[in-house]
């Protein structure tokens, strides 16, 4: 999504959302909410989502947001965001964090694709398609490192890894851009 869903408010201050951003677990905060609940903890550390208890290591702001910059509070907010995004948006090396924050960027990426208005790098874009053709050539042929005739089921393992890491790279490859545009980079 975009935008937070219409009838949803704020799970930390319970009203409409002033400056939305999305976490990279999915839910929707307002940007100062979020910012404040970090700064009650340790600044040295991202803080959690309040919803999840998952470290947040993403921010990104509504289109909306991004398109009232001229507004002080608003800029404000969003150079907060982007200072955060700087401080940890690089955190996501484990694999674990990685794991879980695939399905967030996978479906973002998506839209994205599909979307004629937005517009992702050409260099970005054309590393997408040949990784997801890469994999898909390797997936399909009959040539494997691990032979299905032989072993059967088994014989799967080698092509579910490939799709795995073609997804973690392409994956990476999406955060990336996203650090760039929210990040300040």
């Amino acid at each position: 999504m975009e935008a937070p869903p219409e009838n949803d408010c704020c799970s930390i201050c319970h009203a409409n959302f002033n400056v939305p951003c999305q976490a990279n677990c999915s839910h929707w905060f307002c940007g100062n909410c979020i910012l404040q609940a970090w700064s009650y903890g340790s600044t040295f550390q991202p803080c959690k989502c309040p919803l999840c208890r998952r470290e947040i290591t993403l921010l990104i702001p509504s289109d909306a947001s991004s398109r009232q910059r001229q507004d002080s509070q608003v800029a404000e907010t969003l150079g907060n965001i982007e200072r955060y995004n700087r401080y940890f948006g690089e955190r996501a090396n484990g694999l674990i964090q990685r794991l879980q924050d695939l399905p967030f960027l996978l479906r973002r990426l998506l839209r994205e694709i599909m979307d004629p208005q937005r517009s992702l790098p050409l260099f970005i874009r054309a590393r997408v398609y040949l990784a997801m053709l890469v994999s898909a050539i390797y997936i399909l042929s009959p040539v494997d490192i691990i032979p299905e005739g032989i072993l059967g089921i088994i014989g799967l393992f080698d092509d579910a890894l490939i799709a795995l890491i073609c997804f973690l790279h392409v994956a990476a490859l999406y955060r990336s851009v996203l650090l760039f545009r929210h990040g300040g980079s």
